[in-house]
């Protein structure tokens, strides 16, 4: 009897020992997928700099960073809608709308009842158009949460939505020098996209200051750990008291307002603005979520990974125009980069779910004197690139951003 019960003991003792070893392995493997964004952002850096030698000058990575910036703050916006579980398809539209309406406010708004013309200050204008910003955010939000519309359905109406709107009130024409003018007391507007404070633009400041926000509010906020739980598992957080529909609601804003903010800042370093302005910017932040980590299916992402995407496809884009690559050429490489992200957070996905299914081999416990003892599996990142489902049940915030 006792030589059955030690023979038992072996072959548990064995089976613990393999499930924790291919824990170990699968660990690995998963610290290469969760480093992805890093190592692509070096590969683009070391083959651009070997191919051109203006790539990493200085003035051309400022330059590059200030093209980012404008990316960066769209995605940051789509992140806490993908991390909902949701998209949005609007921003780009958005950015133009944003645009035409600041086109309009700096050269004129006539007000046909008291028969004047107002110029509002910068700073009203750059109000203004963010909150148009949000009121389009706020209506996707309405038409998910209220009419119960499908995010992509929702998005991609007020995309045509908000592009006809800009066309509409431009009459499909470009607004030329919003420089501002001294005697109607509204210049400076060219500032925001053309003002280097400290050496670094304006664009570079604000990506900065965004991105602190919106990491301090996924971090240190209860709105924060309730996206996270409602981009994990939506019905169980409702029940649980969470207000899901106002957190529906207030991502689908912030992303409007940022994409408003966006196309502020390309006006501003045009001194132009024309309702065409953001064409498939909306794909380029989402690119730049899910390359830098990001489930499309919600409760998984970061700040630090978002960042990290929006630099792959801006030093991307810029390195390949530097190189004098065809605009033809481009699209079909950045559709392969985002294809790519897309199956490599997929298989990123199916090693965690093999390691939580070896891991929990390894600790299982064996009543008797030849039990060795739990198995350390390391700590496991709920906000990181690979975090499955399970993990994203709980909070899903990431561990550092």
């Amino acid at each position: 009897m006792s030589d059955t019960l030690t023979k038992d003991h072996e072959v548990v003792l064995q089976q613990r020992r393999a499930a924790a070893a291919q824990a170990r392995r699968l660990k690995t493997v998963d610290s290469i997928f969760e480093l992805r964004a890093f190592i692509a952002l070096g590969v683009l850096i070391v083959v651009f700099s070997l191919l051109s030698d203006s790539f990493l000058t200085v003035d051309n990575v400022i330059t590059m960073t200030k093209h980012v910036a404008i990316n960066a703050i769209l995605a940051l916006g789509m992140l806490l809608v993908i991390l909902k579980g949701g998209i949005d398809l609007s921003v780009g539209s958005t950015v133009g709308l944003s645009g035409v309406i600041a086109g309009e406010l700096l050269q004129g708004l006539h007000l046909s009842i008291l028969d004047v013309v107002a110029y509002p200050q910068v700073w009203a204008v750059i109000v203004l158009c963010i909150g148009v910003g949000a009121l389009v955010g706020t209506v996707n939000g309405i038409l998910i949460t209220r009419l119960n519309v499908a995010p992509f359905i929702a998005t991609l109406g007020m995309l045509y939505v908000a592009r006809a709107t800009a066309l509409l009130i431009s009459d499909g024409t470009t607004y030329p020098d919003l420089a501002g003018d001294p005697g109607t007391h509204n210049t400076g507007f060219d500032w925001l996209g053309g003002g280097r404070p400290l050496g670094l633009p304006v664009a570079v400041w604000i990506m900065i200051v965004v991105a602190g926000l919106v990491a301090v509010l996924l971090r240190s906020t209860p709105f924060g750990r309730w996206l996270y739980a409602t981009g994990g598992n939506e019905r169980a957080t409702e029940l649980s008291g969470v207000p899901v529909k106002r957190v529906k609601l207030l991502v689908y804003v912030i992303s409007g307002a940022c994409a408003a903010m966006s196309g502020l800042i390309i006006a501003s370093e045009l001194t132009s603005a024309a309702p065409q302005a953001g064409e498939t910017f909306e794909l380029n932040a989402i690119a730049a979520v899910v390359i830098g980590g990001a489930a499309l299916s919600g409760g998984r992402g970061n700040v630090r990974g978002t960042l990290v995407g929006a630099f792959v496809i801006g030093f991307l884009a810029d390195g390949l125009v530097i190189l004098g690559v065809s605009t033809f050429w481009q699209m079909l490489i950045k559709g392969a980069v985002i294809i790519i992200a897309v199956i490599l957070d997929q298989s990123q996905q199916r090693f965690q779910r093999r390691r939580a299914a070896a891991s929990a081999v390894a600790v299982k416990t064996d009543p008797g004197p030849a039990d060795p003892g739990p198995v350390d599996r390391g700590p496991v990142d709920p906000g990181s690139a690979g975090a499955g489902s399970s993990a994203r049940g709980d909070s899903g915030r990431p561990a550092d951003d």
